[in-house]
C-alpha cells in the first residue's frame, strides 16, 4: 500500500516503504490535462503504485511516463504502465531514448534535450540534462516551473521511513550525509560518481531556485532549494569525492 501526499498543487507523492531495503520508494504524479508520472517503481510494487494513482485519477489517463535514468526503481514497471495507459509515452533524455529505452519499451520514447520545455496543460516543465548525476550517462531531471518543483531522483537520498514533508534544511542535509556514509560502508558503495562536472551540474539545478525538492527516497523538502542544493554539492565533495 502506498501513502499519498500532495506536495504542491496537483502534484502528489506516492510512497511505498519496502522493509527489506529499509527504504522508501517514491513516485510523483501530476494531475493535469496530460497527466504525468515521474518514476514507475519496480515491477514488484506496480500494483501498489497503480492503485495509489487511481485514488487521484484514472491511471489509464496517463499521458507521460518519465524518469531520470535507467534503473529498476526508476522505470522497472514502464511497460506495465504503457499497457495500462494506451496514450502514454515514455519521456526521458535523448540519450536515454536512443541508447536504451527505445529498445526495451513497448512504445518509443520522446527524447528531451537539455533545456527543452513542454506543457501538460496548467504545468510547464523544463528538462535539465545531468550526465552521471546522480549516476548513468542518460540521467536528467525535470523541473516544474509554475510550482518550482524539482524532481530530483536519487539526490537527497534518505534511508528509513521519514515523514512525507520536511522543511528543515539542516535535517535534510544530515539525513543525506548519514545515508551516503552508510552506503559507502556496504556492498552498494560507490553508487554516486564524483566527476569534474558534478558540482557544476548541481549548481545548474540550484540556479533554478526550486521551492520543492521531490526526492525519490525519503522526505520531500519544501524551502530554499537553491541553498539546499549548494549544500549538497559541498556534502558530495566532502563524502563522495573523498571516497572516489
Amino acid at each position: 500500500m502506498s501513502d499519498i501526499t500532495e506536495i504542491a498543487p496537483d502534484i502528489f507523492r506516492l510512497c511505498t516503504y519496502v522493509p527489506s531495503f529499509k527504504m522508501q520508494f517514491n513516485q510523483f504524479i501530476v494531475r493535469d490535462q496530460e497527466p504525468l508520472l515521474f518514476h514507475t517503481g519496480m515491477k514488484s510494487i506496480f500494483p501498489a503504485v497503480r492503485d495509489a494513482i487511481a485514488q487521484v485519477f484514472d491511471p489509464a489517463r496517463l499521458r507521460w511516463i518519465s524518469f531520470c535514468h535507467i534503473e529498476a526503481d526508476e522505470c522497472g514497471a514502464l511497460n506495465e504502465f504503457l499497457a495500462l495507459a494506451p496514450k502514454a509515452e515514455p519521456l526521458c533524455s535523448l540519450v536515454g531514448a536512443m541508447v536504451s529505452v527505445n529498445d526495451f519499451a513497448s512504445r518509443p520514447a520522446r527524447g528531451l534535450q537539455d533545456g527543452e520545455t513542454f506543457s501538460t496543460g496548467a504545468r510547464r516543465f523544463r528538462f535539465i540534462r545531468t550526465p552521471h548525476l546522480p549516476h548513468n550517462w542518460e540521467a536528467g531531471h525535470l523541473f516544474e516551473e509554475t510550482t518550482r518543483t524539482l524532481f530530483c531522483s536519487d539526490l537527497f537520498h534518505q534511508d528509513g521511513e521519514p515523514e512525507a514533508l520536511l522543511e528543515s534544511e539542516p535535517e535534510l542535509i544530515n539525513r543525506t550525509r548519514q545515508s551516503l556514509i552508510r552506503g559507502q560502508s556496504g556492498p552498494f558503495s560507490d553508487a554516486l560518481p564524483f566527476t569534474s562536472t558534478t558540482e557544476g551540474l548541481i549548481g545548474k539545478l540550484a540556479a533554478l531556485k526550486p521551492a520543492v525538492i521531490a526526492a525519490m527516497h525519503g522526505s520531500t523538502f519544501r524551502g530554499d532549494g537553491e541553498h539546499a542544493l549548494n549544500d549538497l554539492a559541498k556534502l558530495y565533495r566532502e563524502v563522495v569525492a573523498t571516497n572516489s
